[in-house]
């Protein structure tokens, strides 16, 4: 049962964030957390999410000095995970995701040694499903009224690990 849900998390996950193109990185800094907008991977959700950068930014550092981030995303609905992120330089797997896209962007190509991938492990995720009208405006009525909007039924929590 428990591996069902997870799979049927995933799916609901995978739709959500399938269309939006760019998403917020959080890392962690000495100072707090730091955002950037980065490019997500046409790739398909399985509880992995890849993005490409430079040894020489300060994310890439910030990851090696504490891997917890989170990943927001917004479109038709608004997705925020939270996972564990590793840097990985494989060759092959840079090829595999490359574009030219990326050429342009980051003035490279996927064999220089400087390009390396960030993979987030998806732990959890929370979710607002902005898409269903009704709900979202039973939640933002709830809100406004001081009462609880938890039977709205408008965001949902997802632990992944589990």
């Amino acid at each position: 049962m428990g591996e069902m849900m997870k799979q049927e998390e995933m799916e609901t996950l995978r739709e959500l964030i399938k269309d939006v193109d760019t998403a917020m990185l959080t890392t962690v800094t000495e100072e707090g957390l730091v955002s950037r907008p980065m490019k997500t991977q046409e790739v398909e959700f399985d509880g992995d999410l890849w993005f490409f950068t430079k040894k020489e930014t300060d994310k890439y550092k910030e990851i090696l000095h504490d891997k917890d981030v989170n990943v927001a995303y917004a479109g038709k609905s608004y997705v925020s995970v939270r996972g564990r992120a590793e840097i990985v330089e494989y060759l092959n797997k840079k090829k595999e995701l490359w574009s030219k896209a990326y050429e342009k962007i980051m003035q490279t190509s996927y064999d220089d040694p400087s390009v390396v991938l960030i993979k987030v492990k998806a732990e959890a995720a929370e979710y607002w499903d902005t898409g269903n009208f009704k709900k979202q405006i039973a939640f933002l009525y709830k809100r406004m009224k001081g009462q609880s909007s938890e039977s709205t039924d408008v965001n949902e929590t997802i632990e992944l690990n589990k």
